[in-house]
């Protein structure tokens, strides 16, 4: 079957999609137990947010950990590990009574995001995928995260009314636990060039590392990781206490919403839905287009949506308009910074040199989440976190322009 021919939907994404959905679900939702948590035990934001910040860099840790296990004892046991590191880490965070055992704990949720999330599932998709289908794969793949994250955040904020927070960890953990009967669906050819089998991961890493190029998408992915880590942190927070200052009651009729908190968990999933279509259309555009020129657009996007937001008053209405706008620019960098790897990069090692990339992505999301609990009880508010969100990600607009969007081999033999 020729290239042209191979059809775009197979096992291994439609697997690797219900894989992430679940596991991006109760990813997503973890804002909305900043409140309750803090206030059953009195904690300040800081407290909770710093546990939050330590499961995004555990993620970040395990991303190039669980890349290099897929590529060298295969996809399904790398998700099979991750599955099992998530899911005590949920059980075990159930009966977590202190702000230590929840740090401690949530490295073991990073670790299980890694195993289930984008380094392996994206990985494998790409490798499933013909030339060109594979923009477009790894975009499909993207969006059920962001299917995810539309369920999850509302289904906390419901279980919540009808358990204790702890039971609701414990409800996750058995869907992290049903999600492995996609695993067998895992089942991806490698496909790569005679020049890429031949090398190593060592020698791969190192042209890698002294290929400026590379520096620049690992430098440009921290601004994405601190936005979308502060918002889905933050942001049901935020919206709760500013709009409920304003009471909004009136308002939040209008648009079907019962409270201020619900606005918060629904602002959430409205990202994740606008973030659908948002990350078709980058997987849709990235086989069209240099990659580097749409990431740098989309990080413009973001700049100029969050420094408005801010700018206006905060009410229901903007929260959606808002949400909406980040919503459609949200994970689109995401198959466009994988598949710009693996198009400079190849697909062999795709999995380990995309999760060391997004590291940086993880590191920025612990600095998002631990400054926005920091300042938040250092000021009252988020206005100075949310304006360093801002600057961060003009520079990302920034730095994707000088990188040289062509095949590594093709550049040396070419110099």
């Amino acid at each position: 079957m020729s290239p042209a021919r191979a059809p775009l939907v197979t096992p291994v994404l439609v697997g690797g999609c219900f894989i992430i959905l679940i596991s991006f679900a109760i990813r997503a939702s973890f804002g909305v137990f900043q409140i309750p948590i803090a206030d059953e035990f009195g904690w300040p934001r800081a407290d909770f947010s710093t546990a939050i910040a330590i499961q995004n860099l555990a993620w970040g840790i395990g991303q190039p950990i669980f890349g290099a296990l897929a590529e060298k004892f295969g996809d399904r046991r790398a998700v099979f590990l991750g599955a099992l590191a998530y899911a005590v880490g949920l059980s075990m965070s159930s009966i977590a009574v202190s702000p230590e055992q929840h740090w401690a704990l949530e490295v073991l949720v990073g670790f299980g995001i890694a195993g289930t999330g984008f380094g392996v599932i994206l990985a494998s998709v790409g490798r499933a995928a013909s030339d060109e289908n594979r923009s477009m794969a790894l975009a499909i793949a993207t969006a059920a995260g962001s299917g995810g994250q539309v369920v999850g955040a509302p289904l906390a904020e419901w279980l919540l009314l009808l358990m204790s927070w702890q039971s609701v960890f414990l409800v996750f953990t058995v869907m992290v636990i049903a999600s492995l009967m996609f695993l067998p669906m895992l089942r991806s050819p490698t496909p790569a060039t005679r020049a890429e089998l031949e090398e190593s991961m060592g020698e791969i890493l190192l042209k890698a590392f002294r290929d400026p190029s590379y520096t620049l998408i690992f430098l440009g992915f921290f601004s994405c990781g601190y936005q979308l880590a502060f918002i889905t942190a933050h942001f049901p927070a935020m919206v709760t206490e500013i709009c409920a200052a304003i009471d909004p009651s009136g308002a939040l009729a209008s648009i079907g919403v019962a409270t201020t908190s619900a606005l918060g968990a629904v602002s959430i999933a409205i990202i994740g839905a606008a973030n659908i279509a948002g990350t078709l259309a980058a997987g849709w555009l990235g086989k069209r287009y240099a990659k580097k020129y749409l990431l740098a657009l989309i990080y413009t996007g973001r700049t100029v949506a969050a420094a408005l937001f801010i700018l206006f008053p905060v009410t229901p209405a903007t929260v959606i308009v808002f949400s909406v706008v980040m919503g459609s620019l949200w994970l689109a960098t995401v198959p466009l910074t994988s598949g710009l790897v693996a198009y400079i990069y190849g697909l062999r090692y795709m999995g380990t040199l995309y999760g060391i990339v997004f590291f940086s992505h993880q590191l920025g999301s612990f600095f998002g989440v631990w400054l926005g609990g920091r300042m938040y009880d250092m000021y009252g508010d988020y206005t100075a976190v949310w304006w360093v969100g801002v600057a961060v990600g003009a520079f990302s607009a920034i730095v994707h322009l000088p990188v040289k969007e062509k095949p590594l081999i093709e550049a040396r033999a070419a110099a």
